[in-house]
């Protein structure tokens, strides 16, 4: 009996990683100017400009919208997914993202599929400006079904000792709260649009009811929206005190994590339109306004916190980067010093038309 016998190719492990090395250059950044092959990635911090640096982790999957892609066999868009969801919790703490790496596990590996889930690890990469240094892929027959596959990322970024976010400048009543939209529902919340969907009977192949022009499937499946380059900028000009990586858990989970105690947050949900995607789950599922807050981004995908006189600044930069961006509320103190960090919602989400 053999390796292969018991469903492990170990061939077809060394192809797909001469397959993926060109994609792979493509990330090359300073810092980062090794190959695949070794048993580690090397960074090299010193060559990335940094002097005084903190290391900042995170590590990610995209839950259950992998099992989109499968049924859409569309798999470029869950790799972009994969970085996104780890550099964009980096960039929070003022973190640059550095490098990636991935782990893909399957039943049996499909050359193919893996190459198209890795050009979109790739692409993701690209956007984030950090470099894929490594990952591993595993044949795991009887751990998953046939055409199954998982995915998680981890990523590893630096910011220089004084820049750490949020600020050492305090965040007080008055600052101001700006939205940055995101691109869908990103990775987050899947496993309940999934159970709207069978529970209305439709078919992922068929055309969105929010969106004619494309099928339910390819809409939910948008790209995460990756933040990173717009946002530096506006670190590196330090003119934010905070920031907030709207996922799981919606802007009620994620926005206090931010935020000290004694103050709370107030938003205006009349601030900003509420995509068709998220007003169609809402209604289609009976979900009401408090579930969709703690489940979906409802719109919002990157949430700024900077006092009031840096707005007018950053609301212009960012559209001339290409971001929607909204001013949502502002921050004020809590009833008690010492109280935990809340949100005081006003208004009503008013669907866009």
């Amino acid at each position: 009996m053999t390796y292969r016998d018991a469903g492990v190719d170990i061939d077809a492990g060394h192809a797909l990683v001469n397959a993926i090395k060109p994609l792979v250059a493509q990330t090359q950044r300073p810092g980062a100017d090794g190959s695949l092959g070794g048993f580690g990635g090397l960074f090299d911090l010193q060559a990335a400009g940094f002097k005084d640096p903190v290391l900042v982790a995170a590590t990610d999957g995209v839950g259950t919208k992998l099992k989109i892609a499968a049924l859409m066999n569309t798999h470029t868009s869950i790799g972009i997914d994969l970085v996104a969801m780890c550099v964009n919790d980096l960039i929070v703490q003022g973190a640059e993202p550095l490098f990636f790496l991935d782990y893909f596990a399957t039943a049996k590996l499909v050359p193919e599929v893996a190459v198209e889930v890795i050009a979109g690890i790739a692409e993701g990469c690209k956007q984030a400006g950090c470099a894929l240094i490594g990952g591993e892929t595993a044949e795991m027959p009887g751990v998953y079904h046939a055409g199954e596959y998982d995915l998680a990322g981890f990523s590893v970024g630096a910011v220089e000792r004084g820049n750490l976010l949020p600020s050492t400048d305090p965040i007080q009543a008055g600052d101001l709260i700006l939205g940055l939209a995101s691109s869908g529902l990103h990775s987050n919340g899947f496993s309940l649009v999934r159970r709207v969907i069978d529970s209305v009977g439709l078919d992922y192949h068929a055309p969105a009811p929010f969106d004619p022009d494309q099928t339910l499937g390819q809409a939910l499946l948008s790209p995460t929206r990756i933040y990173i380059k717009q946002v530096m900028g506006a670190i590196h000009a330090q003119k934010l005190k905070a920031l907030a990586h709207i996922t799981g858990g919606g802007i009620t989970e994620n926005l206090p994590r931010s935020l000290p105690h004694g103050v709370r947050a107030e938003i205006d949900l009349d601030s900003w339109p509420l995509p068709p995607l998220f007003s169609w789950l809402e209604e289609s599922g009976n979900l009401g306004t408090d579930e969709i807050l703690r489940t979906f981004n409802c719109g919002i995908g990157m949430v700024l916190i900077t006092p009031k006189e840096n707005a007018p600044l950053l609301k212009k930069s960012f559209s001339e980067a290409g971001e929607t961006i909204f001013e949502m509320g502002s921050i004020r103190s809590a009833s008690k010093k010492d109280a935990a960090p809340s949100i005081k919602y006003r208004g009503h989400l008013t669907p866009s038309t």
